[in-house]
């Protein structure tokens, strides 16, 4: 009896060790369905991202990829969900500059450790904003816009629909040295309603959104918020080139697994994000989104998370900008 006992333990050892030697193995790798937590509400940036990846790494992987929505505490819940999962590349979370790069500052107490709790896997796409004022502000350079703001200290006018774009604007206030007044309204299309009817002069608009109204003349195109102009608005410079070296705002999403999971999978899922974000079909799909595609390594998106969340906790410092 001891020894069926005995052997019986041994099997089961075997089996599991057989198991996570599959697991970790990125040649047999997926052996199961995967979930990508999306920890926003469905329909935003972060959802249509994860469905196109998840849509074709099903399909070249012959296995289901399902997407999980997760909304709540400003993508806290659904962090957790992920940081706590077992680190075997079968749940991942498409992370976002607000989950893992702001929401380090804003909530001092996370349930997990925004860095050292995920392994970064790539980057899917980073959204910018264009920086756009009303017609009648009569400025069109980001120089003139800097010395009208410092002509007229506290008077200048700015709106922002969300904490990305309020700490953006609060990035351009501290990085230019300017002195205006951030209105923060309950949702992107109440600020950019106030900007369209010229309650305040500035915003950060989504280049996608904003694009249509530009040509139309409601609004006047300042500059865009990151390192490279974007494809959509080629002719718009963007705020660095403009005189404030440097400055980058915008919202990246990407995907990130549980910290400890094998840098075997990790690599295959890297792979496997960069092959399809280059697809001819989601790259026109993504441009006509206005997303930059970044083709990050695990490393580069990994230095990138650290380096956001130190530049993020400056601004939340010197702004004071709560947690809603």
């Amino acid at each position: 009896m001891v020894r069926r006992v005995a052997w019986t333990i041994v099997g089961m050892c075997l089996m599991a060790g057989s198991a996570l030697a599959q697991v970790a193995d990125p040649v047999r790798y997926p052996v199961r369905p995967i979930r990508i937590v999306v920890p926003l509400a469905p329909g935003g940036p972060s959802d249509l991202l994860a469905r196109i990846v998840g849509h074709k790494m099903s399909e070249a992987w012959s296995q289901q990829v399902v997407v999980d929505n997760r909304a709540g505490a400003n993508g806290i819940v659904g962090c957790e969900i992920v940081a706590k999962s077992p680190p075997d590349g079968h749940t991942l979370v498409m992370g976002t500059t607000g989950t893992h790069g702001i929401n380090a500052s804003l909530y001092p107490k996370l349930p997990y450790d925004t860095v050292n709790d995920f392994a970064p896997i790539a980057r899917v796409g980073v959204s910018n904003y264009v920086l756009v004022a009303h017609p009648s502000l009569p400025v069109r350079t980001v120089k003139e816009l800097v010395k009208l703001a410092q002509s007229r200290p506290g008077e200048m006018t700015w709106s922002s629909g969300g904490s990305v774009s309020q700490l953006a604007a609060e990035l351009f206030r501290r990085s230019a040295g300017i002195d205006v007044v951030i209105v923060p309204y309950k949702g992107n299309a109440l600020a950019v309603a106030a900007t369209l009817s010229g309650e305040v002069s500035l915003i950060f608009g989504g280049i996608a959104q904003s694009a249509p109204l530009i040509k139309a003349g409601k609004l006047r195109a300042i500059a865009v918020s990151g390192l490279r102009r974007s494809t959509v608005m080629a002719d718009v410079p963007t705020v660095a080139e403009s005189g404030v070296p440097g400055f980058e705002a915008g919202s990246w999403y990407g995907l990130l697994a549980p910290a400890a999971t094998p840098k075997a999978i990790v690599d295959r899922l890297n792979r496997e994000v960069v092959r399809i974000v280059q697809l001819p079909d989601v790259r026109e799909r993504l441009t006509a989104e206005a997303f930059d595609i970044p083709l990050d390594t695990p490393e580069q998106f990994a230095a990138y998370i650290k380096a956001d969340v130190v530049k993020w906790a400056k601004v939340v410092k010197v702004s004071g900008v709560k947690a809603n």
